[in-house]
């Protein structure tokens, strides 16, 4: 029989007990309290890691590579996982510095490239083909690109580029002095401009005075292309690996382009024209072939008193009376080869090429677009000289799509000089001329014999 001291040791032992075992129950509790906060801690942490933010490179030229920053800073807000970093490269540097990228295999995601630049890399292999990625787009729409600026983007039937804006050539006149030789609009055909040519000089040395009528600069090989163009084009022959440039089309536009200096309906130098505009305004000059941007530059370098006495139109042609043929010129965007972000990369080529942002980017650089919807917004369709631009953009054919054809340009203008200043025949330039690109295709032409 236990005692009553017994029984009361019992208690106080099962009571310590108890105050024991609750003070291990709390201990536990919070043990796992402090467990459950440090797993949802790590799951938060690991949430993070699964969506980091990526960085791609993008490399913009000239003028464009700062003007695109607004435009970058509004993709990141709408894409705040991915992080774009910009490089801008004169386009002095740009050509040798893509070589040594690309040799050293450190070329960005993203990169700006000049239509004429599109072949050299595709043949070193160094671009990525955007086919699959337009297939899965819901922005990009390829009937919406002008379509002979979207075939400069088509190599070989792959697509390697989306246009980001687009220039072409054609004739900036004075009005008002075309009126004064009876032409109420630009003329139709190079037989008229020549005639109106004739017209605006006779009638400037009635008042003694110095007028060249159309302004054909030597150190631009565009011009000469531009009138080859008009006669049919056909540069090059053998699938782009032998000079035609002695063939018909381009010595009758040789041809005429001697005329033009011979008559002195162009100085045959750039030491006569010291300002373009103030030479315009003077009316000194009164046809010139250039680009969009000059819309801006005589907009607010023309003299006040003559500003509404300028105007833009198509190129003539030699014979018919429909607009005449230009070339599609401008950059588009590249995705190269070894981008480890190919989808963040091809997310900011979309944003970029949009019709939306295109017209932000015509706004802030003048810069046309590549997408015809884009041309129905005001800031475009209310500018009377852009209209110009829209036409011709219609009418535009690829150049010879050949990695030398840059080279080949620019020998080219040292041929312009000596028909300008009549040192050598048009036959015995084009024929020579050819036999130097004969040269530069040296490598080309056995590429393409061992095809065959």
């Amino acid at each position: 029989m236990i005692s009553r001291a017994g029984i009361r040791r019992k208690k106080a032992d099962l009571t310590d007990k108890a105050f024991k075992d609750s003070k291990i129950i709390l201990f536990m509790k919070i043990l796992h309290s402090a467990f459950f906060i440090a797993l949802l801690v790590l799951g938060m942490s690991c949430s993070r890691a699964v969506d980091p933010v990526t960085t791609i490179k993008f490399w913009g030229m000239g003028n464009e590579g700062e003007m695109v920053q607004s435009l970058i800073k509004e993709f990141e807000r709408r894409n705040p996982t991915i992080k774009v970093e910009v490089q801008q490269i004169p386009w002095t540097a740009a050509h040798e510095k893509l070589l040594t990228a690309y040799a050293g295999e450190s070329t960005p995601d993203v990169c700006q490239l000049g239509n004429t630049w599109l072949p050299e890399f595709t043949v070193l292999n160094g671009l990525e083909p955007l086919e699959p990625f337009v297939k899965n787009s819901s922005s990009v729409d390829l009937n919406d690109i002008f379509p002979g600026v979207l075939k400069t983007n088509i190599l070989d039937s792959i697509l390697y580029g989306i246009p980001w804006y687009v220039d072409t050539r054609l004739i900036y006149y004075r009005k008002d002095i075309l009126k004064q030789a009876g032409y109420d609009e630009f003329p139709k055909t190079w037989n008229d401009v020549m005639k109106a040519a004739e017209i605006i000089q006779l009638q400037a040395k009635a008042k003694k005075r110095i007028v060249y009528p159309i302004f054909l600069p030597t150190n631009e090989w565009v011009p000469a292309i531009v009138l080859g163009m008009q006669s049919g084009g056909n540069f090059l022959k053998h699938k782009n690996s032998e000079g035609n440039f002695s063939g018909k089309e381009f010595t009758r536009a040789f041809s005429l382009m001697s005329e033009i200096y011979r008559k002195e309906y162009s100085p045959s130098g750039m030491q006569l024209i010291t300002n373009l505009y103030e030479s315009f305004s003077d009316g000194l000059i009164a046809m010139y072939i250039t680009g969009p941007w000059n819309i801006g530059e005589f907009t607010r370098r023309i003299r006040p008193e003559f500003r509404n006495e300028w105007m833009t139109a198509p190129l003539p042609t030699m014979d018919s009376l429909s607009p005449g043929t230009s070339l599609p010129l401008g950059t588009s965007l590249v995705m190269f080869r070894n981008s480890k972000h190919q989808d963040a990369a091809w997310k900011l080529i979309e944003f970029l090429t949009s019709a939306e942002q295109s017209i932000e980017f015509y706004k802030i650089t003048g810069n046309l677009p590549p997408r015809q919807s884009a041309w129905k917004d005001s800031a475009l369709s209310g500018n009377i000289y852009i209209k110009a631009f829209y036409q011709q953009l219609q009418r535009v054919d690829p150049l010879p799509q050949i990695p030398e054809w840059e080279q080949i340009m620019i020998r080219l203008q040292t041929y312009v000089e000596y028909i300008a200043r009549g040192t050598m025949t048009v036959d015995k330039a084009v024929k020579q001329f050819d036999g130097e690109v004969d040269v530069m295709l040296e490598k080309r032409r056995w590429m393409v014999s061992k095809k065959q």
